[in-house]
């Protein structure tokens, strides 16, 4: 592998023009694309193979003119006073009259007012589905009741969701970014052609992604995590490849030579890392959700864009750039550099011979307080955000506030019981059995009567329960309700509405996240034993990765769900968390920790191979590349931490989450513990079983092969073709 990608470096340092032209053309192309086949994104979470999506599925068939979005107008008159049936009236007449609104119920009629006659809500029922529902509809219905005299009006319901939009506050971490790579290299031309290629390649992604959204469903959170992976590894990869060609440079190698080298040791290294990155992603379509599996493949396409970035255009930019990727003390004016500071004696080098020194108080310790940070990880839940978790102030928070505060929080989360029978009179007998027995389950307020389709086959039962829709009582009371109705004779009943869906998408990634977990552990020690060629390193790197990933749910439950410090990342109303961020956790902090892993001792192996005592080997590793993973980690943890700053509480979670997440791997799993073992194994970490070491393929990551092969021409005097 690396011999290829010397090559390849080679030939793109070489043709500068040709590849930078390509990657510009192929960015205009998908720009168009985005621009012209750009379709809408959705928060719209289906889930094939549930008792709720099923329903929902009936619904279309059958009570067709009830399968489209709802909306619900909350109206409260002044304290103290009570509505006029006369002045509600009018917002009911509004309502039905607004575009792609097939209903609109008078409250005083369905019975809708709250005891005191003060709260009242108009139940509002919309042709299409939420995500089909157009701008200017959503933005008709919000201004129902904008006229309205001496009354608030909120507006709610499924309808008011809407796309996450990026903002302002994202380009902060790119900032932060760009002042790390330039305190990192010391040269204002290195750090802008670094961040410069890793946001062609984000660029390059996000168009083709947004490209396909004419074609392909994508969540609304979809392409954010694209976006804020893209960025991330996008310019962690050009900074390992730009190191070490400057690196190379400080050796007297000549630019061309160097990129060259740099694309076939660090590329390998980035390859590698964006592969198992990439495998992770991908790797979310084995737990068979839809809107998941959408999620993880753009993330991945984005990610895999990046690699191919940092392997092409990044070469033609330093050729371009030249030696001007050194700082201005470090050019000689004839042609020699001096040697590069980042690998001098200095902090790596220093903080590797404490480790070793230090090795057993520094994994007590580690293990101790990553094992203390992991246990409020054992209280976590897990659910689908609902408007109670909405920014403060946003129009669905105001209406679920409102709802709360005149009828109760059951109100926000409806559950609706659709009945099936093959003739009226079976569907209306099993309506009747099942109302009853719903209305004596534990958690339920109340009942509406059934509603029936024209042909009477299809009944739907309304269904409010006592607490919110993301409340434990709600989720057994849906456990009972279906345990209960299940021997009702003559008829199919199911349980749906958003509230139910939420549960039973909930109760799937539960039930898939310890399969995941182990598939990706397996799956990290089978990658990093073909790499490092050893059993131990690999089991090594699992056991840390768990330790990250345990103290990363811990400190994310303990500040989204339990509410501790929640106000310095700005969380307004703690609650469970979103049921797919743990998975999609798992899969990320994955691939992250193996780039960090394979950074730091792929370096450590090489120095080891060429003859270096295990001590030294360790203690070089942590030298030469301490500073650029820190590096690294910091831009990371930045570009996530920029995403906390947004006001959708799903985004603000998945950031805050990773950016910890990185944190941890980097500074204390990866810089701390895993120094520390190697120390303590010494030469027992590179041991591998003969039979086993015959059976795996060598990928010379470390670029050992490449390494002879130049050393070989060198003497005689033979270029390697490229």
């Amino acid at each position: 592998m690396a011999t290829l990608l010397y090559r390849l470096g080679r030939f793109s340092f070489r043709r500068r023009g040709r590849i930078a032209a390509v990657w510009l053309l192929l960015l205009t192309l998908l720009g168009v694309g985005a621009a012209t086949l750009m379709g809408p994104t959705s928060d719209k979470f289906s889930m094939p193979g549930t008792e709720s999506q099923r329903a929902l599925d009936d619904l279309d068939r059958q009570f067709p003119q009830a399968g489209g979005a709802t909306g619900t107008i909350v109206v409260a008159a002044p304290e103290g006073e009570e509505l006029d049936p006369a002045a509600v009236a009018p917002l009911v007449k509004e309502a039905s009259e607004t575009d792609g609104v097939t209903a609109a119920m008078d409250p005083f009629q369905t019975g809708s007012v709250s005891q005191d006659g003060r709260y009242a809500l108009i139940q509002v029922q919309f042709d299409k589905p939420a995500d089909e529902v157009t701008d200017k509809q959503k933005s008709a219905y919000e201004a129902v009741g904008a006229d309205a005299e001496g009354l608030r009006v909120e507006h709610g319901g499924e309808v008011m969701g809407g796309e996450v939009e990026v903002g302002s506050t994202e380009a902060l971490g790119v900032l932060v970014a760009a002042v790390v790579l330039v305190i990192t290299f010391g040269s204002l031309v290195a750090a802008g052609m670094t961040l410069l290629n890793a946001l062609i390649g984000v660029a390059v992604g996000m168009a083709g992604l947004f490209s396909l959204t004419g074609v392909i469903e994508l969540t609304s959170t979809a392409p954010i995590l694209a976006l804020m992976l893209g960025l991330a590894v996008g310019i962690d990869y050009s900074l390992f490849i730009t190191s070490r060609y400057r690196q190379y440079l400080a050796e007297g190698l000549q630019p061309e030579e160097a990129a060259g080298r740099a694309t076939g040791t660090a590329g390998s290294a980035v390859v590698f890392a964006g592969a198992t990155v990439v495998i992770a992603l991908a790797g979310l379509s084995v737990v068979g959700i839809p809107f998941l599996s959408v999620m993880g493949l753009a993330a991945a396409g984005t990610v895999a864009v990046a690699v191919l970035v940092a392997l092409t255009l990044l070469p033609a930019f330093l050729s371009f750039a030249g030696k001007k990727i050194l700082p201005r003390k470090q050019r000689h004016p004839d042609g020699h550099t001096a040697e590069d500071g980042t690998a001098a004696e200095g902090f790596g080098f220093t903080w590797g011979r404490l480790v070793t020194k230090l090795r057993i108080p520094l994994l007590v310790v580690g293990i101790l307080g990553l094992g203390a940070l992991t246990l409020p990880a054992q209280d976590m839940r897990i659910a689908l955000p609902d408007a109670g978790t909405a920014a403060e102030g946003s129009p669905a928070r105001e209406a679920y506030d409102l709802t709360s505060e005149g009828f109760g929080e059951g109100f926000n989360g409806r559950l609706v019981a659709v009945v099936n029978g093959e003739d009226a009179q079976s569907t209306g007998a099993a309506a009747e059995k099942a109302t009853a027995l719903i209305k004596d389950t534990d958690g339920i307020l109340t009942v509406a009567p059934p509603q029936l389709n024209e042909q009477g086959t299809t009944a739907l039962l309304a269904i409010i329960p006592e607490a919110g829709p993301t409340a434990a009582a709600t989720e057994d009371a849906v456990h009972d309700i279906r345990d209960r109705v299940a021997d009702i004779e003559g008829a199919d009943i199911a349980l749906t509405g958003a509230t139910a869906l939420g549960i039973d998408v909930s109760e799937k990634l539960a039930d898939a996240l310890p399969v995941y977990l182990l598939l990706v552990v397996g799956l990290s020690i089978l990658l990093l034993m073909l790499v490092f060629r050893s059993v131990l390193v690999p089991l090594k790197a699992a056991l840390g990765f768990l330790l990250t990933v345990g103290a990363t749910f811990g400190i994310t439950v303990a500040i989204f769900q339990e509410g501790h410090l929640a106000g310095l990342v700005g969380v307004d109303t703690p609650g469970p968390l979103v049921s797919f961020l743990p998975i999609l956790l798992i899969g990320i902090l994955f691939g992250l920790a193996m780039d960090y892993e394979v950074f730091l001792v792929s370096r450590m192996r090489e120095d080891f191979v060429h003859g270096a005592d295990p001590q030294a080997a360790m203690v070089s590793g942590m030298g030469h590349n301490a500073r650029v993973v820190t590096a690294a980690a910091l831009i990371m943890t930045s570009v996530f931490g920029g995403f906390v700053l947004m006001d959708d509480p799903i985004i603000k979670s998945i950031g805050f989450a990773l950016a910890v997440g990185v944190v941890i791997d980097a500074f204390v799993v990866r810089m701390a513990l895993v120094p520390a073992v190697m120390s303590l194994l010494g030469r027992a970490a590179w041991w591998l079983p003969k039979p086993v070491d015959k059976a795996l393929p060598d990928l010379d990551i470390e670029g050992e092969k490449l390494n002879r092969q130049l050393t070989e021409e060198t003497r005689n005097e033979t270029p390697v073709s490229v």
